[in-house]
């Protein structure tokens, strides 16, 4: 079975080298690396122009800022393993968690597993009060109108076998994403699982790029993906 690993970059240039280092050194095998800069302006391109994208198996370079979504769109498009995991390029979400997440997959159990920050013993860091209260109301209203019983909708860490991509068409940009994937392999009737990850989250000062008007986006965006008969 192989693993394609896509990686949504922005603006990324104390980071990159780094995560990428990290995808290559979890205990995945064969696996294969895709980054989409999202046409980063603080030096990321150059870096990997320079160099860094030898040591993936794909850079893809947008001549515009597009959003996290159209990046998955256009690194799931060109990849091709038997199973998708999307990677953020900031390291709140750490690759030697590979193994756990597809686990479920590889053993015939599930079609898509989240990586839950929530569902987890493990150590996280304490950050905003009003981001985890916005998170859990977002979770609560998707899991009443998907029926799906999630404790982390809004993950980063999300992994899907190959023929669930297949059947669906990514049409958020931004960060909307992450609901409108919820309602569409809800709809499907995918076999979904959860694994509890540790979380390395960070402020806005260190780069964190997701606001309050990306929450009420999403808020619409639970309402419009699984209100309306979807598009396969």
């Amino acid at each position: 079975m192989k693993f394609s690993v896509v990686i949504a970059c922005y603006n990324e240039l104390h980071l990159i080298e780094e995560v990428i280092a990290s995808v290559q050194a979890s205990p995945l095998d064969p696996k294969e690396i895709i980054v989409v800069d999202d046409c980063s302006t603080d030096g990321t391109r150059e870096i990997l122009l320079q160099g860094l994208e030898r040591s993936v198996d794909r850079v893809i370079y947008h001549q515009r800022n597009c959003g996290k979504g159209a990046a998955l769109r256009t690194g799931i498009r060109v990849s091709t393993g038997d199973v998708i995991i999307v990677q953020d390029a900031d390291l709140e979400y750490d690759p030697a968690c590979y193994p756990k997440l597809v686990k479920p997959i590889t053993d015939g159990k599930a079609d898509v597993v989240y990586g839950s920050r929530f569902l987890t013993r493990e150590g996280h860091r304490v950050l905003y009060f009003w981001h985890s209260v916005g998170n859990k109301f977002l979770t609560l209203l998707s899991n009443a109108l998907t029926n799906l019983n999630l404790t982390d909708m809004e993950t980063g860490y999300k992994v899907f076998r190959r023929e669930v991509m297949e059947q669906i068409t990514i049409e958020e940009d931004r960060f909307g994403f992450e609901p409108e994937i919820t309602a569409k392999i809800a709809k499907l009737g995918c076999r979904v699982y959860e694994i509890g990850i540790p979380y390395h989250g960070r402020t806005y000062d260190e780069g964190k790029k997701i606001t309050w008007k990306d929450g009420l986006w999403a808020l619409w965006c639970i309402l419009k993906y699984n209100l309306r008969r979807l598009p396969r």
